[in-house]
């Protein structure tokens, strides 16, 4: 493919970037454009831009993507946890929570007690966004009780959720790398660990330090633990391995429940805070749809191919080949929003050239998992920044700079590939 051709091809992503963060920053302000306008005319011009299939093969394009089957999982898991969410805090859950954390923890220990408690349930749940869901909103109270950034408390989720997302044997992106590199899960996750730890330590620093002057601006109440159950609820099930929707669902009903039942609310504030929850997604889920739709023109139009010729052209020696893995699919994942994608559209070229280049299959997929993972982390419209900017009230470029952790993982991915670490797969 044509320099030309390929460039056309990306250019919708160039047009989206232009008008969401540029805009932005010369504005001042990331409200000045919302991130679902700003996705409405890339999309308008990928469709134009794609001529020599027709208007309505342009259309009929894009609305497949917009429609995939990964992309409508995505919006029930928005649905259901927009519903449990607001009906939570209608009935005194998140609240409740809150006063329960602030008990255990003393104050200078919150920030690494979030960090610590994202990380661990991350791990055992395998999903992200699973994390995101039940902690934001958490996260959230504690940043109205204490005084601090709700954009800080946020990240301090997302970031400690990544973590989990990229270790855990049921992460799907674990299952996606280590098959497609055809290597065990915990082979996999001893490379993994050493490259996550020295971040997550570093981080877990920073956080005590950043926490040692926190103080509560608010007395807490005493704790109901019968409020507190739908999210205690909602972590069992979830790392008890059931489906993330059975696990929402069950917190809505608990939500409903224990509401009705401790005179919190009635049935009818019950329907009303699940629709306003729902509605409260509204954005999230027109977004995530024009993404799905866009990001599929770009691929129909040979952009992926494009990218991953251009990558893969020039390899030098084994930390150019690793170098070139984590960048492959970390630019997929712009691509494609979906770090899971990302590591089945490029496992396969990983895989040949681990082969020329003799490298080490456990190394190459804990290298695709967290490149992938990193990138995840830190793109705006990625499912997960924007759950956790619906679920906050805030910007996805309010919480970025923020995502400590993911800036510390990809310094580490760096200096295991330019250092040759672990030694003993390298």
């Amino acid at each position: 493919m044509s320099n030309r051709k390929g460039l056309l091809a990306l250019s919708p992503l160039f047009v989206f970037v232009t008008i969401y963060l540029v805009a932005s920053i010369i504005a001042q302000d990331f409200y000045k454009v919302p991130i679902s306008v700003a996705f409405v005319i890339a999309s308008i011009y990928a469709v134009a831009i794609s001529y020599k299939n027709g208007l309505r093969q342009s259309v009929d394009i894009f609305s497949k993507g917009a429609s995939k089957s990964n992309i409508m999982l995505m919006l029930w898991i928005f649905i259901l946890a927009g519903a449990f969410a607001q009906s939570a805090k209608a009935m005194g859950s998140v609240d409740a929570t809150v006063d329960l954390m602030l008990s255990l923890l003393p104050d200078n220990m919150l920030l690494p007690g979030l960090f610590l408690a994202t990380c661990f349930i991350s791990l055992s749940i395998g999903t992200s966004v699973g994390t995101i869901v039940a902690l934001v909103p958490i996260a959230a109270g504690l940043a109205q009780s204490t005084g601090s950034p709700a954009a800080l408390l946020t990240a301090v989720v997302v970031g400690g959720a990544f973590f989990g997302d990229n270790l855990s044997f049921i992460s799907d992106t674990t299952i996606a790398a280590t098959s497609s590199q055809g290597c065990s899960m915990s082979d996999k996750f001893k490379v993994n660990f050493f490259i996550t730890t020295p971040a997550a330590i570093i981080i877990l620093g920073v956080y005590t330090f950043m926490g040692m002057h926190m103080n509560t601006t608010n007395t807490p109440h005493p704790v109901d633990i019968m409020r507190v159950i739908p999210y205690i609820a909602v972590l069992a099930t979830a790392i008890a391995g059931f489906n993330v929707m059975l696990v929402l669902t069950i917190g809505i009903l608990l939500t409903g429940i224990i509401g009705m039942l401790s005179g919190a609310m009635g049935v009818f504030d019950w329907f009303h805070a699940m629709g306003e929850g729902i509605m409260g997604m509204g954005e999230l889920i027109i977004v995530t749809m024009l993404a799905g739709g866009m990001f599929e023109l770009v691929r129909h139009n040979g952009g992926i191919d494009y990218i991953i010729a251009k990558i893969t052209r020039h390899i030098h020696g084994k930390r150019g080949a690793e170098g070139i893995i984590a960048s492959l699919v970390a630019t997929i994942d712009v691509c494609t929003a979906n770090n899971t994608v990302a590591i089945i559209s490029t496992g396969g070229i990983a895989k040949r050239i681990s082969q020329q280049f003799a490298l080490d299959s456990r190394k190459v997929a804990s290298i695709l998992d967290t490149s992938s993972c990193v990138m995840q982390c830190l793109i705006p419209y990625g499912a997960q920044l924007l759950m956790a900017s619906g679920l906050s009230k805030l910007s996805p470029a309010q919480i970025i700079p923020y995502l400590y952790y993911p800036f510390a993982l990809a310094v580490c991915v760096l200096f295991t590939i330019v250092f040759r670490l672990p030694r003993r797969y390298s």
